[in-house]
């Protein structure tokens, strides 16, 4: 871990009174253990299971968290995001509960299911193409020309605050942890996680796992400057971000104290046996931190370790094909 010089965006202080907000609105998910697991690893492992969060993974959290503190005139006027489904699925749900009209900028090929959940949710759908236009543009031009306030994914203080409620629950419910694995694409769930386990249980390890062709967490968290990646092809779609955020790296740098990346083989391996072993429905993206377990490349041996399992929205037809 490195410590920025300045002020830090986020404290514990934020994640305490996101939690209090989240009361009665998000999912006090279930935390689940396995021997098989255990063995495997040789450690105590306990899996935080966001795949049962509100809207299907942990986003709800940030996004009911940020949506709730905006003023009177920014939720009569609605909010924008982009995403390529949870994040979208989250403030779509949000906005609902909250009467915030949303409007959601989502690639052209995101995940049928997550399209389909984020317009039930009754958010309006505006789909780009990668290849011709970045998300931040097109949404930028969007919301400068309705009014909207802009709720972006991770890059967000009150975003990370409500992430950081999952970390927050988990060691609330389990105790004091030697590590803790965290998947990571912008890192508003690693960096909201890393702010509660640091200081919840002092001396826990916080991890974060990406995937291989969307490093750039690894690399920047390496280097000590922020480093980007374009549109990385990988099943984790929850995970093709360009970059960290000007909020999230320098929480990342005080709180985490390492990265690693996974194949997407990997990945699906570990997706699978959550699946088969342990009876759960886990995304890809969702699986990032028990692969990240399973690699055997960090010193887990008798430790007490959580993992956060981000999501469980799946698209099953995507997904079959490619294990077939």
């Amino acid at each position: 871990m490195n410590a920025p010089s300045g002020p830090l965006p986020v404290t514990y202080a934020d994640v305490e009174a996101a939690a209090a907000r989240l009361a009665g609105h998000a999912h006090h998910t279930p935390v689940m253990t396995s021997r098989t697991v255990d063995a495997r690893v040789g450690a105590t492992v306990f899996f935080k299971c966001e795949n049962f969060q509100r809207g299907g993974a942990f986003k709800f959290r940030g996004a009911y968290n940020a949506l709730s503190q905006l003023s009177d005139e920014q939720k009569r006027r609605g909010v924008l995001t982009y995403s390529s489904g949870n994040h979208a699925q989250a403030i779509a749900l949000a906005g609902k509960l909250l009467g915030i009209k949303a409007t959601i900028v989502m690639p052209h090929d995101a995940p049928a299911v997550k399209l389909a959940a984020t317009r039930g949710y009754g958010a309006e759908v505006v789909t780009y193409d990668t290849a011709e236009t970045t998300r931040e543009a097109l949404g930028g031009r969007i919301a400068a020309e309705r009014g909207f306030t802009v709720i972006p994914p991770y890059d967000h203080p009150h975003v990370v605050a409500g992430q950081g409620t999952a970390a927050k629950e988990l060691v609330e419910d389990v105790g004091p942890l030697d590590w803790l694995l965290v998947p990571c694409g912008g890192a508003g769930l690693l960096s909201g996680c890393a702010i509660a386990a640091t200081h919840l249980s002092p001396g826990c390890k916080v991890v974060g796992v990406e995937p291989e062709a969307g490093d750039d967490a690894t690399r920047s968290f390496r280097t000590k400057t922020l480093q980007t990646v374009h549109n990385p092809q990988t099943i984790a779609d929850g995970a093709r971000t360009p970059s960290l955020g000007k909020v999230t790296f320098p929480l990342v740098l005080a709180h985490v104290h390492d990265m690693l990346s996974v194949s997407d083989r990997e990945l699906l391996d570990a997706m699978l046996y959550l699946w088969e072993r342990m009876k759960i429905v886990v995304e890809p993206t969702g699986a990032l931190g028990a692969a990240g377990m399973f690699r055997g490349s960090l010193a887990l041996a008798g430790g007490r370790v959580g993992v956060i399992v981000s999501g469980g929205n799946v698209d099953l037809a995507a997904i079959c094909k490619l294990i077939a």
